[in-house]
Order: C-alpha cells, then structure tokens, then sequence
C-alpha cells in the first residue's frame, strides 16, 4: 500500500518555498508532461480545458462537485492520466491536494475555475443574504488562495469576469467575488515574482452558468466553452508573456 504523502496545510505554513513541496525527490520535470489542477472541470469551461490538456497528454487532477464527474475521468483517462475528485472545491481542498502529490509529486498548473454564482435569477445586492454571499466569497476567492497555499505550483490560473471590473445591476455578489480575486492574484504576482499568475477573463458564453445568471435570455448567439477554451490554453502555454491579466473573448 502506497503511503500518503502528508498534506501541505495553510494552517501550517510550510518552510519549504513554493514549489519545492510538490517537488520532493522530482529531480527533472517534464514540460511536455505538465500535472495540471483543474477546478470545476465537470462542464462548461473547465471540462474544455480538461479535455485539450487531455488530448496534449497533460496529466490531469479534475474536481467538480457533480456526478458527472465520473463520466468525465473515464472519458479523459482514454488519452492521459486523470485523478478525479469529486466534492465542493470549497470544502476538499485538501482532499485535491492530497491527492494530486500522493499520485504525481507536484503540481505545475493550477487552474482555479469553479465558481458559484448564487441565487438565480441573482438578487439586488442589498437583498442578497449575507448566507449566499459568504458562500460566493468561499467558493470564489477563499478556495482558491487555500488550494494556492497548498500545492504551490508554479503557473496560478485564475478565472475572472469583466463583472470583476464593471458595475453591473444583480451582479454584486459573483461581481465582488471575482474583483476580490483578481486583487488577490495582484498580490500573488508582487509576493512571488519567479511564480506566474495569469488572470483570465473568459468572455461571455453560452454555458449552463450563464443561463442560470440570466434566465430567459437567448445566449445562442454567444461563443460556446469549447470555442473559447483553445485561447485560453493558448495564454497558458504562453510562457514569455508577462502580462496578468487578459479578456479571451469580447464580452464578460
């Protein structure tokens, strides 16, 4: 039996510096075979992502609270790696983790994708309750720092919305949440120069989200996940480029 490698937690910051955790007895990494963490990767966006890296050959840890889940890891598993692990990101970060070093040693890329949008149709920010709003904030901003501290990698994926920037009526809460963790990623970027951390704003698209954000209203004409998914893998192979932020698509 494989004895478990012990979970670096954020309650016991480690001494080792960032990545070097994940690296213990790793005396080449392969570049070509990145071990990437994948949020939310059960629809939409995130099982786009998953599925490009997949078809790259990239070792994958994929997370999404549904069952659809399974499904997913038996497809991708016909052409890479998959560990998959199934549960709210906001409450199994250490699982993830746990389970990404105990199977690959490290982790290179992390892609903080799941997201939680709250009520829909999503409520005035006035009247939204202060429950709703702290789950956003858990889902949205804390676990991602939280899985951050943990895995260490050395590429940090963040994905945003242009609600982050622009004041937009009902769109408070998830609105709030994404500008908190853009201002996070900022951070991240200034504390940890050698680390490279990507802000990506994906656009408007027709995802089961953005139904749910905004009932009723035709999406059809916006670009699928899987339209938009191959600019984002671009931006991450991107190793030169220094920027942090980026807009993939024209809209939110």
């Amino acid at each position: 039996m494989t004895k478990k490698r012990p979970v670096l937690s954020y309650r016991s910051p480690p001494d080792l510096p960032h990545g070097a955790a994940a690296r213990r007895g790793t005396d080449h990494v392969d570049m070509n075979n990145e071990v990437i963490v994948i949020t939310g990767a059960s629809k939409g966006l995130g099982l786009a992502l998953a599925r490009l890296f997949a078809h790259e050959g990239h070792s994958l840890i994929i997370n999404a609270r549904g069952d659809e889940l399974d499904a997913v890891e038996r497809e991708l598993s016909q052409s890479t790696e998959v560990v998959a692990v199934r549960g709210d990101v906001s409450e199994i970060a250490e699982e993830i983790a746990a389970a990404a070093l105990t199977r690959f040693g490290r982790v290179d890329v992390l892609i903080n994708n799941a997201s939680e949008l709250g009520p829909s149709p999503m409520p005035l920010l006035l009247e939204h309750s202060w429950q709703s709003l702290e789950r956003i904030f858990r889902v949205n901003v804390v676990a991602p720092i939280h899985l951050i501290q943990l895995l260490r990698p050395w590429t940090i994926v963040n994905i945003t919305s242009d609600a982050a920037v622009n004041a937009y009526p009902h769109w408070g809460g998830y609105g709030a949440s994404k500008a908190a963790l853009e201002h996070v990623s900022r951070i991240l970027a200034v504390e940890m120069p050698d680390v490279r951390v990507l802000v990506i704003d994906p656009g408007d698209m027709n995802t089961e989200m953005h139904r749910l954000a905004e009932p009723g209203v035709d999406l059809s004409r916006l670009p699928s996940a899987e339209e938009v998914a191959p600019k984002i893998v671009e931006r991450i192979h991107g190793v030169g480029e220094r920027s942090l932020r980026f807009q993939v698509a024209a809209g939110a």
